[in-house]
C-alpha cells in the first residue's frame, strides 16, 4: 500500500481542529467542543454542519447500519482510511467536502481534491488524499512536539486505540463517515419537520452504551459556521434595523452589546487558540533539564516529587467526557 509519509497523531482539542480547518485553506467554518448530548445543548451553535466524535475503537465491532456501497457514493464525498494517524483530518475533511451551506468555502486545495478524486472509488480517494503534501503538512503542523522520541516497535497489542468518525446530514438522510469502513454508513432517512440532531443523538448514545460501565474516554466536537461571522451578519443586521426604522428599539438596545461582546469573546478565544498552539510547538525539554539539575543540586527535587505523587493519588487521571 503507498503511503503519503508519517501522519502524526492529533489530540482532540476544539482549538486545533478549527486552526487545522484553516491551515487547509477553508472559511466560514470552526469546531466547537460539546460537554453533553442533551437537548438544547447545540441552540447556541447553530447552524450544525456536522459531529466529530471519537472513541475508544473495538477490532470487531459490526457497523451500526447498512454500508452504502452503491451510486450514492457519486455524490457522497467518502474516503477510506489507508495510513495511521490520519482518521482526524479525514472524518473533517469528509464533513467540509459533503457540506453545501452557503457559510463554508472548503477553499482551492479542498476544491482541486475533490474535483480530482470525486470519481475515484473510496480507496483511490484515501489514497489521492494520503499524498497531498499539503494535506499531509497541514495535519501534522498540529502535532504537540514530543519530549522523547518512542520506538513503535516497543507498543503492545494491549495499547489503546482511538479513532474519529463524522457524523452528518446528506440529501435528507443520515450518514456516518468513517474511514475503517467500505463506504458511509446510511442511518435512516431525516423527516422534513425532523432536526437531524434529535436523529442523531440517539444513536452516539446507544454507541457510548457498546461500552462497559465506567469507560468514559470519549469526545464530541461540532462542526459550525464561524462564530465571530455569525455575530457580525446579527450586528449588521440590527443596524440595517436602526437605519430603516431611524431609531433604537428596545430590543435593539439589548441586543448591540451583547453581540459586541460575543464578537470579542471569539476574537479572544481564537487567539487563545493560536497561543496554545505555540506552546504545543515549543520543545520545553531544555528548560525541564535545566530546571531538574538545580532542583537536584537545592535538594529540592525529591520532597517535590513526593508532593506531586500525594496529589496525582488524590485527583486520579483525566478523562474526556461526552
Amino acid at each position: 500500500m503507498e503511503s503519503g509519509g508519517d501522519w502524526c497523531l492529533i489530540e482532540s482539542d476544539p482549538g486545533v481542529f478549527t486552526q487545522l480547518i484553516r491551515k487547509f485553506g477553508a472559511k466560514g467554518a470552526q469546531v466547537e467542543e460539546l460537554w453533553t448530548i442533551e437537548d438544547g445543548i447545540f441552540e447556541h451553535l447553530r447552524p450544525v454542519h456536522g459531529l466529530i466524535f471519537l472513541f475508544k475503537y473495538l477490532q470487531h465491532e459490526e457497523p451500526s447500519g447498512p454500508v452504502v456501497t452503491d451510486n450514492r457514493l457519486e455524490k457522497i464525498y467518502f474516503s477510506k482510511q489507508v495510513i495511521n494517524n490520519a482518521c482526524a483530518t479525514q472524518a473533517v475533511i469528509s464533513l467540509l467536502l459533503n457540506c453545501n451551506h452557503p457559510d463554508i468555502d472548503i477553499g482551492p486545495e479542498l476544491t482541486k481534491l475533490k474535483e480530482f478524486s470525486m470519481s475515484f472509488d473510496p480507496k483511490m480517494r484515501g489514497l489521492t488524499l494520503s499524498n497531498s503534501q499539503t494535506i499531509r503538512s497541514a495535519h501534522n503542523s498540529m502535532a504537540q512536539q514530543p519530549l522523547f522520541e518512542f520506538d513503535p516497535k516497543m507498543a503492545t497489542k494491549d495499547d489503546e486505540a482511538y479513532h474519529f468518525i463524522g457524523y452528518m446530514p446528506i440529501d435528507g438522510r443520515l450518514y456516518e463517515l468513517d474511514g475503517l469502513r467500505e463506504g458511509p454508513i446510511d442511518h435512516g432517512a431525516i423527516a422534513p419537520e425532523q432536526d437531524w440532531l434529535d436523529v442523531v443523538r440517539p444513536i452516539i448514545m446507544k454507541r457510548i452504551n457498546i461500552y462497559t460501565e465506567g469507560e468514559i474516554h470519549f469526545n464530541l466536537m461540532a462542526l459550525v459556521s464561524d462564530r465571530k461571522m455569525i455575530y457580525e451578519r446579527q450586528l449588521g443586521q440590527l443596524w440595517d434595523q436602526i437605519q430603516y426604522t431611524g431609531l433604537e428599539t428596545e430590543n435593539v438596545e439589548v441586543e448591540l452589546p451583547r453581540i459586541r461582546i460575543m464578537i470579542e469573546y471569539e476574537e479572544i478565544k481564537m487567539a487563545q487558540y493560536q497561543q496554545e498552539m505555540a506552546r504545543r510547538r515549543h520543545n520545553y525539554l531544555p528548560f525541564i533539564i535545566m530546571l531538574l539539575k538545580i532542583l537536584a543540586e537545592e535538594k529540592k527535587l525529591t520532597p517535590l516529587l513526593e508532593k506531586a505523587k500525594e496529589r496525582a493519588a488524590k485527583k486520579g487521571p483525566k478523562r474526556m467526557k461526552v
